[in-house]
C-alpha cells in the first residue's frame, strides 16, 4: 500500500515588525516624538510596570495583522518593561495602551488622523493627544463614562490623569512632569549634565585651595609654636 505523504498547509499567521512607514517625516517632527517618548521613560524609569514606547505596531486583536497602528509613543500601565517586535495585546494581559501621543507631519491627512482616532477609540485607549509643531496646536481626548473618547475642550493647563504631567502652550508645546520639572531634549540634558561636571570641577578645585591654605596656615602656627 502507497501512501501519499500529508502537506500540512501552514496556518501561522504573520505580524510584521513594520509598516514600511517611515518614523517621522522630517527633523521636527522626529525630535518632539523621541522628547516625548524618552521623557515618559524617565518619568517612569523606576516603576518596572510600565513599559513605554514609540513608533510601536500595536496589534489588538489576534489573528488579524492587518488591524494595526503604530503610536508615535505610548504608555502601558501593568506591562513589564522590555523590548518588544510589535505589542501584541493578546500576549499582554488583554491590555491596551491607555495613553498614546501623535506628532503631526505635514504629510498626516485629516482622514488619516480620523482613522486613527477611531482606532484609539475603539480598542481601548483612555487619553489621546495630538500636537502639531508647525502650527502649534495640540488636541486631546479623554475617554468618558459613557466609554467614548471625548475631545478636551481646553488643553492649556491640562493634567493627564494617568501620567499626571501638565500641558502648556507658549511658542511650542511644554510638557512638565508631576514635581514641575520640564521635558527636556537630549541636548538641554547634555548641557544640564555638562554644567553639573563643571560646578563639580569647580568645587574640587575650590576645596583643593581650601585644603593647600589651611596648610599653610598649620606650617606657619607650627613654627611659631616651636
Amino acid at each position: 500500500m502507497v501512501t501519499q505523504p500529508q502537506i500540512a498547509a501552514s496556518s501561522e499567521v504573520i505580524y510584521p515588525e513594520s509598516d514600511g512607514k517611515p518614523m517621522a517625516d522630517n527633523t521636527k517632527q522626529f525630535r518632539w516624538i523621541v522628547v516625548v517618548e524618552q521623557n515618559l521613560e524617565w518619568l517612569f524609569a523606576d516603576d518596572a510596570n510600565v513599559f513605554v514606547a514609540g513608533d510601536l505596531l500595536w496589534y489588538p486583536v489576534e489573528g488579524n495583522p492587518a488591524l494595526s497602528t503604530a503610536p508615535d509613543a505610548m504608555v502601558v500601565f501593568g506591562r513589564p518593561k522590555g523590548d518588544r517586535g510589535f505589542y501584541q495585546q493578546w500576549r499582554e494581559d488583554n491590555i491596551a495602551p491607555q495613553v498614546v501621543f501623535e506628532i503631526l507631519s505635514p504629510s498626516n491627512t485629516s482622514r488619516e488622523m480620523t482613522r486613527k482616532l477611531l482606532f484609539y477609540n475603539t480598542y481601548g485607549v483612555e487619553e489621546y493627544y495630538l500636537y502639531d509643531p508647525d502650527h502649534n496646536q495640540l488636541r486631546g481626548w479623554l475617554r468618558s463614562e459613557e466609554g467614548l473618547l471625548d475631545e478636551i475642550e481646553a488643553m492649556a493647563g491640562w493634567v493627564s490623569p494617568r501620567l499626571g504631567i501638565r500641558f502648556e502652550l507658549g511658542d511650542e508645546l511644554q510638557l512638565y512632569r508631576p514635581d514641575g520639572t520640564p521635558f527636556f531634549s537630549f541636548t538641554e540634558i547634555s548641557q544640564m549634565l555638562e554644567q553639573e561636571r563643571q560646578r563639580a570641577d569647580q568645587e574640587r578645585q575650590r576645596a583643593a585651595e581650601m585644603e593647600a591654605l589651611l596648610q599653610q596656615y598649620r606650617d606657619r602656627f607650627g613654627e611659631l609654636d616651636r
